[in-house]
């Protein structure tokens, strides 16, 4: 058995700059996977899909209607949700038997589905490890999820209950085998049903009851196997042992794997049929048992299991969820690329507490901007023309600020790091009407184009820039002059100005010798926490934490298309 103290992601060490704190990891898009076939496996696929593939369909049909009865007579006479109880034991095998003996029901179900295994050249499966008994570890929890042939777990575990989408118990044939297990289902859109659904993990965990193992994904939805995912810290807040179970697909040609961004369920399936043999390893690991700290804390016990499973498989770990996979459809309905929505939502909203919502919002507007660009990233150009401004050096300083990874474009991640980090917090009543009066030259509380583009031309150093376009937008009520309500709403709903204007009162302090004469910021400075940017300026970190009293480990997972 293992026992391991919680840890804790390491904040950034004090002084490092924050652009280092954001180093790309080497992690690819965990939902995205791509079958390729070269040609001797295309016309391997093309004899098989007539000869091989069409006895394996039959061959597991006729599996499944051999067990559907089956299944059907271990559960009738029972409600069809009433898992109040467990099923008695002439009706699935003694749960101190770790299935080794003979149900009347349940058995035959076993042996139909190793038959089914060997109809779809997945078995015999190559177990490691020994399966700990429901007292030693009432929970199993299985990683990396990358397919729907992840169900073998189950039957090498002896059918244990899991925890199910709602809508798998509506396939038929599948649905009555899943019922049979007792499963937990889980509606994904409802949040009640999740909360339902961890309160009987809670009660089965700790019941008296010989209830059978309960088996989790907890990564929550489907990867590629490049890293392990968030864990949902459902399966951890009972606070009992936990088994880590580990599925590997050693194949050269990886047909399994089914993700939102690849190859549909029909055509994995079939793939895989017309594969001569498909290779699957199950790893059972000991037992974890979780230290007094990680039993009152789920989020560090299901973190540290995570860990542990990574370092199994060497592979890395993320904060990827389900919710960025729902960023990735919307990303897509908006026609940008799908990884424009990957931001690592897990960290995003602990560190900066943008909901999904809240991200749902930005990457509408992020639309307006990027739609057409190439990969889904700004450059300084097409950012220049977002904030209807010209390039400038002021300009060039704060789209450094927002291109973290420092490779000349601005993405989706970067583009809401740097509207909360660095923007949100110089857009304050005070800092406003101080900008106001910067340029409201003759004092009367009202701006005029004249004044407006005055100031802008002064500032960006540009004498023929046309700041029309930027007055109307600001101009709301096209009155032809600039009330503080309709500035302070501008700035409020673009705070990019904002920190722009920060950036140019910075810059114009430090220039004496300037020839702006028309120029001339007020003694306090808009955002008093915001250092001039120059060689002798504290690093990126200082501003990050001083703003918004958060750490600066936000990685940037999300790759970019070339």
């Amino acid at each position: 058995m293992l026992s391991n103290k919680p840890g804790k992601l390491s904040a950034c060490p004090e002084g490092l700059p924050r652009q280092s704190s954001f180093i790309e990891p080497a992690v690819r898009n965990p939902f995205q996977h791509k079958i390729h076939l070269h040609l001797l496996a295309k016309i391997q696929v093309i004899i098989f899909s007539l000869t091989l593939a069409p006895l394996r369909v039959l061959a597991i049909l006729l599996a499944l209607l051999l067990a559907w009865p089956l299944a059907w007579l271990a559960t009738v006479g029972r409600e069809t949700k009433d898992h109040s109880q467990p099923l008695p034991a002439w009706r699935r095998a003694p749960i101190e038997s770790q299935g080794n003996c003979w149900s009347l029901y349940i058995s035959p179900i076993k042996l139909l589905g190793q038959w089914s295994l060997l109809c779809l050249g997945l078995g015999p499966l190559h177990i490691r490890g020994r399966l700990a008994s429901p007292a030693e570890a009432p929970l199993l929890v299985v990683a990396p999820h990358s397919s729907f042939f992840d169900v073998v777990v189950a039957l090498a575990a002896g059918f244990p209950s899991m925890v199910s989408r709602a809508e798998n118990c509506s396939i038929p044939l599948i649905g009555s085998l899943l019922m049979s297990t007792q499963p937990l289902l889980v509606w994904r859109k409802d949040p009640d049903s999740r909360r339902r659904a961890v309160k009987e993990i809670q009660r089965r965990a700790t019941a008296p009851e010989n209830w059978p193992q309960v088996l989790i994904f907890p990564e929550g939805t489907c990867t590629n196997r490049s890293c392990l995912i968030k864990f949902k810290p459902g399966a951890f807040i009972p606070g009992v042992p936990v088994q880590p179970v580990i599925i590997r697909y050693p194949n050269h040609l990886d047909t399994v794997t089914w993700t939102w961004q690849g190859s549909g369920a029909f055509k994995v399936l079939w793939l895989t049929l017309c594969q001569l043999h498909t290779s699957v390893e199950i790893e059972f690991l000991p037992v974890y048992v979780p230290c007094a700290e990680e039993k009152n804390d789920p989020a560090a016990y299901a973190c540290n299991v995570q860990k542990l499973m990574a370092g199994a498989l060497n592979v890395p770990v993320t904060e990827h969820t389900f919710e960025d996979c729902r960023l990735m459809l919307h990303a897509h309905e908006l026609a940008l690329p799908m990884d424009c929505g990957l931001v690592e939502f897990a960290k995003i909203n602990r560190k900066l507490g943008l909901c999904l919502e809240d991200l749902q919002m930005n990457i509408e507007r992020f639309a307006d901007v990027a739609r057409g660009c190439k990969g889904g990233c700004l450059t300084i150009d097409q950012f220049a023309s977002h904030l209807q401004l010209p390039i400038s050096q002021p300009l060039r300083d704060l789209f450094s600020l927002f291109d973290r990874d420092r490779d000349g474009t601005i993405d989706f991640r970067e583009y809401v790091i740097g509207l909360v980090v660095l923007c949100r917090p110089c857009a304050s009543d005070e800092a406003i009407r101080m900008a106001f009066q910067l340029f409201d030259l003759d004092g009367d509380g009202r701006l005029t184009e004249m004044e407006f583009s005055t100031i802008l031309r002064s500032a960006f150093a540009v004498p023929t820039f046309d700041s029309s376009q930027l007055f109307s937008s600001v101009d709301v009520e096209r009155t032809g002059s600039i009330t503080y309500s309709e500035f302070r709403d501008f700035l409020q709903q673009h705070p990019e100005h904002m920190r722009l204007l920060s950036l140019l009162l910075d810059r114009q302090r430090g220039n004496a010798g300037s020839d702006i004469s028309s120029f001339t910021p007020p003694s306090t400075p808009l955002c008093a926490d915001l250092s001039p940017l120059g060689e002798d300026s504290p690093s990126d970190s200082f501003f990050f934490e001083k703003e918004c009293g958060m750490s600066t480990d936000l990685d940037t997972s999300s790759k970019k298309n070339d």
